[in-house]
């Protein structure tokens, strides 16, 4: 298999947050992989690996960081494959990673979900590749038809929650 997405975090201590993207492309059998680069630390592998990216086959990068999160931004810097930023809470509630990610300078796009939020990173990642595949917009239909019956079910689990005042 060619992985088609490439989940990227700053050390493996960020594995916890971003497997959640990893459970979603496994689910929706798209070849992936992962691994650690640090922008600060690794610099040469980084840059290889972002120059290297499109002619792999990777259509989509998902680079988690925290604290300074500089990783996104280097690799969307070096690629012009489409770079999702995940935002790490590691200090400040993850406030600077968001920050840091979100404000790129003009030309050096880096979409950004929320604080730790490598599910939609996941989900995003999905939903640019099936722009033009077919099959994976129908997995992507059902995927979103299946949210909706949960939150129904909720809805209606909570209609039988008894309260003394609960019109």
């Amino acid at each position: 298999m060619i992985p088609r997405v490439s989940i990227i975090m700053g050390s493996t201590s960020d594995l916890p947050v971003m497997k959640d993207a990893a459970e979603i492309l496994n689910d929706f059998q798209i070849p992936f992989e992962i691994n650690a680069l640090s922008a600060h630390r690794t610099p040469a592998e980084v840059e290889a690996f972002a120059k290297s990216a499109y002619g792999r086959g990777i259509r989509v990068i998902i680079a988690g960081a925290g604290m300074a999160a500089h990783l996104p931004g280097v690799i969307a810097a070096m690629t012009t494959v489409p770079v999702i930023g995940v935002p790490i809470k590691a200090t400040l509630d993850g406030m600077d990673a968001l920050l840091a990610i979100v404000q790129m300078p003009p030309g050096i796009p880096v979409a950004t979900v929320a604080i730790s939020g490598a599910r939609n990173a996941g989900i995003l990642a999905v939903q640019m590749l099936a722009t033009g595949d077919e099959e994976l917009q129908k997995k992507l239909v059902a995927f979103k038809e299946d949210l909706k019956k949960k939150i129904v079910k909720a809805n209606e689990e909570l209609s039988a929650v008894k309260y003394e005042f609960k019109i």
